[in-house]
């Protein structure tokens, strides 16, 4: 099946499903392994809960604009006469025109071509970007559950590539639920080296055989299963409700926040109240805290 058959059963399949509820399509196109071609579509797999303000003009409410204004004149720039620059030293630009980075811009393609398949345990989560459903082309369910249901077997995961908006994308395919799902990754020299964070060379940072059966205890004492409708953002439903309050009119009076005492706390003290409210379930005392050294010097006052 060629790009144009393609794009020509998505599209008018993606405005069904947009008035249907069912997320739109990003991508179309089909997954490619061996001489096997599976048609999916992408559509987004989270969104954003996040509460967003707009900046406004007290008194008036009017929203507050931006403008591109130059460095040097302190004039409005149109869009014309705004071009890109690579910033190579401070001040020194080069300067790379849209012609010149089309000319670079990947091919673009209708195929997700497999290149490997991987065990998920051996990807570090930090490779992990952008997750996206697959949704399959209902004329082809057959290929699309045979794909998946194989990788479920096998705990495999396929490593591709995806041209989408312009830039290509290394791409992990996973089974998830008898859905798959794709997640844009990141490449190895975006990931930053970890060696150095740590400084193993301080005897006075290593547990000691207590302190590491007492954390361990309290490792599993918190284990559970993972129950993402467990967790909530506190913080965007507090929010919501002060706008909420203060739309219907409510007057609203901030208290002031008040910073609690830093206290050096003793670690196995801190070990042994967790443990044990973890047990009981029941709130433990805080840990007393260590009693600050008082500084070398004289008591007396000078003269």
């Amino acid at each position: 099946m060629t790009a144009v058959e393609l794009q020509d059963r998505f599209g008018s399949w993606g405005h069904l499903c947009e008035s249907s509820g069912v997320p739109s399509a990003i991508w179309t196109g089909s997954i490619s392994f061996g001489l096997v071609s599976v048609p999916v579509r992408v559509v987004s797999a989270t969104k954003s809960q996040d509460v967003r303000f707009n900046q406004l003009e007290e008194g008036s409410n009017a929203r507050i604009r931006y403008r591109k204004v130059s460095e040097a004149s302190g004039e409005e720039v149109p869009n014309e006469r705004i071009q890109k620059g690579y910033e190579v030293a401070p001040g020194q630009y080069v300067v790379v025109t849209d012609d010149e980075i089309r000319s670079l811009a990947p091919k673009s393609s209708r195929m997700i071509e497999i290149e490997d398949f991987v065990d998920l345990a051996d990807i570090d989560p930090l490779f992990f970007e952008q997750p996206y459903y697959l949704a399959p082309d209902p004329t082809a369910l057959k290929p699309y559950k045979l794909l998946v249901d194989a990788m479920t077997e096998l705990q495999k995961v396929a490593i591709g590539r995806l041209v989408m908006r312009s830039k290509e994308s290394l791409v992990a395919i996973r089974p998830l639920d008898g859905v798959l799902c794709l997640e844009t990754m990141r490449y190895a020299d975006e990931v930053l080296p970890r060696a150095g964070l740590v400084d193993d060379d301080q005897a006075t940072a290593e547990p000691s055989e207590r302190e590491l059966a007492m954390a361990r205890q309290l490792v599993e004492a918190l284990s559970a299963s993972f129950e993402p409708d467990r967790y909530h953002d506190q913080y965007r439903e507090q929010l919501r409700g002060l706008i909420d309050r203060k739309a219907a009119g409510e007057e609203i009076v901030a208290e002031p926040a008040v910073e609690e005492p830093s206290k050096v706390v003793d670690l196995m003290a801190a070990l042994e109240a967790s443990l044990a409210r973890a047990e009981t379930g029941e709130p433990a005392a805080a840990p007393a805290a260590k009693p600050a050294r008082k500084r070398a010097g004289r008591s007396r006052k000078s003269a």
